[in-house]
Order: structure tokens, then C-alpha cells, then sequence
């Protein structure tokens, strides 16, 4: 692909961009004039101004700052741990028979469903809200990473051993480098996981967040502050897949793109 084409396509797709944020905005317009509708999607004219209403009452960047701690840490104890545990699967059968039914179990249960549990054993607190969120990523990343090693080119590896490599050549000579694009994949999934975990989560007595805020303020029917939060967690997963995409364009270069 040539300069010149490139250029056009970051044009058109900037084009694009704007022609769908246009379109939503006035389908958000409509569905402020509504009669149902309107109370529960006020329009910009009132959710910006909620912005400072909620700075001023000293909640805004308090919920920021307790939700990015909450997501980071439950995120970052699902990476590390999930990355062992999917590899000691793909590697050893007998591992892997014990471990995947549990995680296939878990996971397929609502977060909601054990958020009381972690506030038994936990107490309140940001601490059950992290290990929630720990749990639901470690879920979607462990199995995410797991299938992406067992799928490698089984020829890969029969080559390798050919050419006289050892077990631990193979691992990180071969493995980790082809099971990069899953890792991320993983990451992606991971990251998508906590934010959707984040209002079961901080529903375990937090007393600052995202999450909290939103329960707080639909139980109050204070929509304006409410859409606003929503509109802002959706803002914050945008930003974490454009440097995940950023860490993947760097990491996978390699590859051919279509």
C-alpha cells in the first residue's frame, strides 16, 4: 500500500468516524424528545453541565481514580496469573483436566451472583471489588490464552525439535512468540471484562466509583449525572483498546496484515 493510498484511507476513515458520531448524536437527539424515552436519555444540554455538578459535590475524579485503581489491579492479578495457568494447561494434559472444568464453571456464572461472597470473606471496601475483577479476567484470559497455544502450527514445533531443540528452545523460541497475538487477544477480552465486572464489583460496598456511582444515582432516578458516568465508562474502554491496539501494532509487526 502506497503513501498516497494510506493517506486517502486515514481521510475516508476519519470521514467515517464523524459520520457515525453524527448519526448517534442524532439518535440520541430524538431519543431525548420522546416522551418514555427522554427521561432516560437527556440530551448534552444537561449531561455536560452534570459533569460539574458531580466535581463540585467532590464525587467526579474520586470515582475515576477508585475505578482505574479497582480495574488496573483486578486486570494486572488476572494477567499474571492467568498467563502460568494457561500455559501449564496447553502443556500438561493432567493439569488441564483439573483445572478447565472449574474454570468453565466460574465463568459461566454471573459476577453478580458471588459479589456478596467477596464482601463475606473481604469486608467492604475497594479489596472484594479488585478480587471480583481479578476473578473475571483471569477467567476470560487464562482460556483465551490457553486456546491460542494449543492452535499453534503443530509443524512448528516438529521442526524445531528436528533441528535438535530442547524443550525450553521450543518454549521460548517457538511458543511465546506465536502465542503473542493470543496474549493480546487475551488482554483485549480481559480489559472489556473488567470494565463490564466494574458495576457488580463496586457494588460490594465501595464507597467511591464508576460503578457505585451509576446504582447510586438510577436508585435516586438522577439520570443526567447517571448517563454521563455510562457515556465515561464507555470513553475509558475506548482509550485502553486504542493502547492495546498501539501495543499490538508494535509486538506483532511481524505479521502479515491484510
Amino acid at each position: 500500500m502506497n503513501k498516497t493510498t494510506k493517506k486517502k484511507r486515514v481521510i475516508s476513515d476519519k470521514l467515517w468516524l464523524l459520520i457515525s458520531l453524527c448519526a448517534a448524536l442524532l439518535l440520541w437527539y430524538f431519543l431525548s424528545l420522546g416522551k418514555t424515552t427522554g427521561r432516560s436519555f437527556p440530551f448534552l444540554d444537561k449531561v455536560i453541565p452534570a459533569i460539574q455538578t458531580m466535581i463540585d459535590r467532590g464525587a467526579f475524579w474520586k470515582d475515576i481514580k477508585s475505578s482505574l485503581l479497582c480495574v488496573a489491579a483486578g486486570f494486572g492479578l488476572g494477567f499474571i496469573t492467568s498467563l502460568p495457568v494457561a500455559f501449564l494447561m496447553a502443556w500438561y494434559t493432567p493439569i488441564q483436566k483439573i483445572i478447565m472444568p472449574w474454570i468453565n464453571f466460574i465463568r459461566n456464572i454471573p459476577a453478580l451472583g458471588y459479589a456478596p461472597l467477596m464482601v463475606i470473606i473481604f469486608g467492604v471496601g475497594q479489596k472484594p471489588a479488585i478480587i471480583l475483577i481479578w476473578i473475571c479476567t483471569f477467567m476470560t484470559m487464562s482460556i483465551t490464552i490457553y486456546q491460542g497455544i494449543v492452535n499453534i502450527d503443530a509443524t512448528l514445533i516438529k521442526a524445531a525439535r528436528v533441528l535438535g531443540a530442547n524443550d525450553l528452545a521450543i518454549f521460548f523460541k517457538v511458543i511465546c512468540p506465536a502465542t503473542v497475538p493470543y496474549i493480546i487477544t487475551a488482554v483485549r477480552l480481559g480489559l472489556s471484562a473488567g470494565l463490564t465486572t466494574l458495576l457488580a464489583a463496586e457494588s460490594t460496598g465501595a464507597q467511591a466509583g464508576i460503578g457505585m456511582r451509576i446504582r447510586s444515582l438510577a436508585n435516586s432516578f438522577d439520570s443526567p449525572p447517571m448517563l454521563m458516568y455510562i457515556i465515561l465508562l464507555g470513553i475509558i474502554g475506548l482509550i485502553l483498546v486504542k493502547i492495546v491496539d498501539i501495543i499490538e501494532r508494535k509486538l506483532t509487526a511481524w505479521q502479515e496484515k491484510i
